[in-house]
């Protein structure tokens, strides 16, 4: 067991930070005001080759894990909160499916354009009435002839704005209560606009990253662009899922260290009643407690990434990473806020930004009470509660 950094690791967060430099607190509150995506820190990412940190090397990526990934992913959220994590996310842990499952010939189609920024792509999954009981998705793809013609709707789908391709799970078959995750394919296609409206949802923070509704009607699908065998594509998007919680854990880290570094300068700066606010036990105890817990979910996403690039079991530590992390950074973005008093909630300061922002890792991908659910069967064995 080793807690300590490798030094190609220093050095890949030494290059990172270089990539980053230019993004400050100011660039990343104008595209908060403005809503403008970020493009310019969306190419500059792409131009370093971050966005194919974890894609094998034979594929034009870095070739490195989901260690590598999530430090980098903290490091982006540090900056500039879950606007920057967002901007990228999709990019890092969901060509993981279609490097699995896609043939040669899709994988060259498909994930050398993602890794330079000259094609995006958002993740089709979600739907309205259904939640994260997948297996009772709607949208359907029927096989029409040389085509599949697929209708139906999801929701906040993130980057649809902005994006040329979709990964979209649909069902290809009826639903069958004794193989419930049967029945659904995976597709990488063409996000064609004249056949899914796209409406943006107006939401409380991460302006600058779209979030939307797809209303799909009579979108046609090459067969070309089925990943793998049709009915399995639950299983393919299984292998999105783990890393995807262990890097959104860890954004939430990243932004919630940002926010207490901010409140640690304040509280030694402010000084009310002839003395700095940081001598009060009052303002020092919840900074440390925030500390503390911060430190231990950190290493908890930083395991469950290491047993993911071991190719071992990381479901149970990947759920409870989220948890942890989204109930810690809450915490410490509060307290943050409350250290600053009144100008945590001033704009200029940033925090407010943060407590807007970390409100979406707490929520996704996976509910709180959803992790703990899986994290009480297959960690502690008690009998499935849903």
């Amino acid at each position: 067991m080793d807690y300590f950094l490798t030094e190609d690791q220093r050095d890949l967060l030494t290059g990172l930070e270089k990539t980053l430099e230019p993004f400050d607190d100011a660039y990343w509150l104008d595209h908060d005001r403005s809503g403008e995506f970020p493009e310019e820190f969306y190419q500059a990412m792409a131009q370093g080759g971050w966005l194919g940190i974890a894609t094998p090397e034979e594929m034009g990526g870095g070739g490195l894990g989901v260690v590598e990934a999530a430090l980098m992913m903290e490091a982006v959220a540090k900056k500039g909160g879950m606007t920057a994590a967002s901007a990228i996310h999709v990019n890092i842990f969901g060509p993981g499916s279609l490097m699995k499952h896609a043939s040669e010939d899709q994988q060259r189609r498909w994930v050398q354009p993602l890794l330079t920024g000259q094609q995006r792509m958002c993740f089709g999954v979600t739907e309205a009435n259904v939640g994260l009981d997948t297996t009772r998705l709607k949208t359907r793809a029927v096989k029409d002839g040389n085509k599949y013609v697929i209708n139906g709707a999801k929701c906040w789908t993130t980057t649809a704005q902005v994006s040329d391709k979709i990964m979209l799970l649909a069902r290809t078959d009826g639903r069958d209560d004794k193989n419930p995750t049967g029945g659904l394919s995976m597709f990488y296609t063409d996000l064609d606009r004249s056949a899914v409206d796209i409406r943006k949802i107006e939401k409380m923070g991460r302006h600058a990253v779209d979030t939307n509704e797809l209303f799909i009607t009579d979108l046609e699908v090459p067969p070309e662009d089925l990943v793998g065998e049709e009915g399995m594509g639950f299983r393919y998007i299984i292998d999105s899922l783990n890393p995807e919680r262990i890097l959104v854990a860890i954004e939430a880290i990243g932004i919630a260290t940002s926010a207490l570094e901010r409140a640690v300068a304040y509280a030694k700066e402010r000084v009310v009643f002839e003395r700095p606010i940081g001598m009060n036990q009052s303002i020092q105890h919840p900074l440390a407690d925030g500390w503390a817990r911060l430190e231990a979910a950190r290493l908890l996403c930083l395991k469950a990434a290491a047993l993911s690039d071991a190719g071992q079991p990381c479901g149970v530590e990947a759920n409870a990473a989220k948890y942890l992390a989204a109930e810690t950074g809450m915490d410490v973005v509060r307290t943050a806020m409350a250290t600053h008093g009144g100008m945590g909630y001033a704009r200029e300061f940033h925090i407010e930004r943060y407590f807007r922002e970390m409100a979406i890792p707490y929520l996704v991908p996976v509910s709180q009470q959803l992790a703990l659910c899986f994290v009480a069967e297959r960690g502690l064995g008690l009998p499935k509660s849903y």
